[in-house]
């Protein structure tokens, strides 16, 4: 399939070429792996407020602020660390949003303990399989589900901050929880067929 007949989700600025590999390579894949949702809460928590592509430029800023997002390392940040990052130019610099990544490094790995894996704490709220989404256009899109109210509710009970309900769906829709590529989307049905059983 050529580049110039690929449809892609309504929301994609196609304009923005790592925005469109972000798309076609990343968003929405079912993801299992605690580092990159580590990295997928902490990117989504940063994001509240802002735009997406705003944190997607500061991705590579997060990856070294935030110690590769190793969890055990990011939970053992001080105070002289959130000093140290409200310098950094290569994240938001947002004194709160800081303090809750290392806040929420250190609720993940209570969440980590207690299931074995933060993978298989979140996978539970769409009962272990992502949900397919029926989408046509823009309009089409939830900001908040029953499944991310639930999970954002769950998550904050247990001490995380900047994720609510919304953000929890951002985070949801990214790592695969809900395939919510539109249905005239070229990755929705490679997506199902590679995540098949």
């Amino acid at each position: 399939m050529s580049e110039q007949i690929k449809c892609r989700c309504p929301w994609l600025d196609t304009t923005k070429p790592d925005y469109v590999i972000y798309h076609d390579e990343e968003w929405g894949v079912p993801l299992y792996d605690d580092t990159k949702l580590f990295e997928f809460i902490t990117l989504e928590s940063a994001q509240a407020g802002l735009s997406w592509y705003t944190i997607l430029k500061k991705r590579s800023g997060y990856k070294k602020a935030f110690a590769n997002f190793d969890v055990d390392k990011v939970a053992q940040f001080t105070q002289d660390d959130i000093e140290r990052l409200m310098l950094d130019e290569g994240i938001v610099r947002n004194r709160l949003k800081i303090a809750a990544t290392v806040n929420n490094a250190k609720c993940f790995i209570e969440i980590q303990k207690e299931f074995g894996s933060f993978s298989n704490y979140q996978w539970q709220f769409v009962d272990n399989k992502p949900i397919i989404s029926n989408l046509n256009n823009a309009e089409d899109y939830p900001a908040i589900t029953e499944a991310s109210t639930a999970f954002a509710k769950d998550l904050k009970k247990r001490g995380f901050k900047f994720l609510g309900p919304t953000t929890v769906y951002a985070h949801m829709q990214a790592c695969g929880m809900v395939n919510d590529h539109s249905n005239d989307c070229f990755r929705k049905e490679e997506i199902i067929k590679t995540f098949s059983e």
